[in-house]
């Protein structure tokens, strides 16, 4: 007599997707929470800024030593000096006179100082990012 097998799960079933599922398309864009899909074929840039894995702009605004304030740009490959020197003028334009970046080649991100989150995000969808 034969003895039944034993099923387990595998792995894949455990553990969470590595990303969200592609959003669905919208008949207009902006969505009403402000999404916008990358433009399809990205943008011919010497650098690249991947998305999130939930689909968002990795731009992030954060609090240090309490009143600190700092924009964080994450996910950026490629020529990251070219990056920086387009986002200095993006702040000058802006009216910052000294804009303060901060280039981390080794994880790929740009610190700015002060809160520039909907600004540089305007600015990375304009791109086509």
């Amino acid at each position: 007599m034969r003895s039944p097998q034993l099923t387990l799960p595998s792995w894949s079933s455990c553990c969470p997707p590595p990303s969200c599922p592609t959003p669905p398309p919208h008949p207009s864009y902006p969505t009403p929470s402000g999404w916008s899909p990358p433009a399809d074929p990205p943008p011919a840039l010497p650098y690249f800024i991947q998305r999130s894995r939930y689909h968002n702009l990795p731009v992030y605004e954060r609090l240090v030593s309490g009143n600190r304030r700092l924009t964080e740009l994450q996910h950026v490959e490629g020529d990251l000096w070219a990056l920086e020197r387009e986002v200095r003028e993006l702040l000058q334009a802006l009216g910052v006179q000294q804009p303060e970046v901060q280039v981390n080649e080794v994880t790929g991100r740009l610190q700015l100082k002060g809160h520039w989150g909907a600004e540089l995000r305007r600015w990375l969808l304009q791109k086509g990012f």
